[in-house]
Order: structure tokens, then sequence, then C-alpha cells
């Protein structure tokens, strides 16, 4: 994919996308942690209550977007933008290497108030800072 044929996908598209998937992810999460835990759940105040909740709050989700960039480049959201993720350099499908840091370099994006993820924002090639990390830009098909 020649980067004259890339429509880099900017913040508004993007946060809609993640708005998306976080729904969507709240669909299946909510649901089974209530069914587990029941409904003081939602008032308790600890981090964890337990292994359901480790799995099902904090490995599930990681899991899901990865394989979904692995299998699709591209997680229900962005594919609901027609958007996906490609390597940098050579708008090809990223390394599966690539991908999972791109989703650890979230944190790097999130930590300083989400001043990564804004960055989008302002940058030419609309890469947030985890792009950067990875060697991703996100495009429209």
């Amino acid at each position: 994919m020649q980067s004259d044929q890339m429509e880099y996908v900017g913040f508004w598209a993007r946060a809609w996308a993640s708005l998306i998937d976080s729904v969507l992810g709240a669909l299946i999460i909510w649901p089974i942690l209530t069914l587990v835990y029941g409904e003081a759940y939602w008032s308790g105040d600890r981090l964890i209550h337990g292994p359901v909740d480790f799995l099902m709050s904090w490995v599930f989700p990681v899991v899901a977007v990865v394989l979904f960039w692995i299998a699709r480049q591209a997680t229900p959201g962005k594919m609901a933008i027609s958007a996906k993720i490609v390597d940098a350099k050579t708008g090809g499908v990223p390394s599966t290497g690539q991908l999972i840091g791109r989703y650890a370099a979230y944190y790097v994006s999130l930590l300083p108030l989400f001043l990564g993820f804004i960055w989008v924002a302002f940058d030419d090639r609309k890469q947030g800072w985890h792009d950067k990390l990875a060697g991703t830009l996100v495009v429209r098909k």
C-alpha cells in the first residue's frame, strides 16, 4: 500500500471506534461479573474481587483486542469505521510483536493524562504514541 493511497484515521473517528469497542466489551463482561459476584460487585471498593474478575476485567480485554488485531487488523470498532492497523513503513500487515507492543504502549499513551492518545489529533500521520512506539498507522481501507 503506497502512502498516497492511505487515508490516516484521525482522533474523533478513533475515539468513536474505541467507544464502540468499550460498549461491546461491557456487554460481555458486566453480565458475567454480576452473575459471578452479584450486585455487591458494583458497590465494592476492592480493585479485584477474585479470579473471574481478574480474568474478565484485565486478561480478556487484552487477549480479545490483540487477537482481533492479529486476525483482522482491527477491533470491531475499527471495522465499523472501515479502519485497520498497518505497518507504518510498508503499509502491510504488522507483526504479532508490533501488535502486542502496540497494546503495551497504550499504557504509555494513557499515563500522562491521555496525552499519547490526544496526540493523534495533532500528528501529521495521525499516530498516537502507541503507534509511534509500535511502528503502526491506523488507516482507512
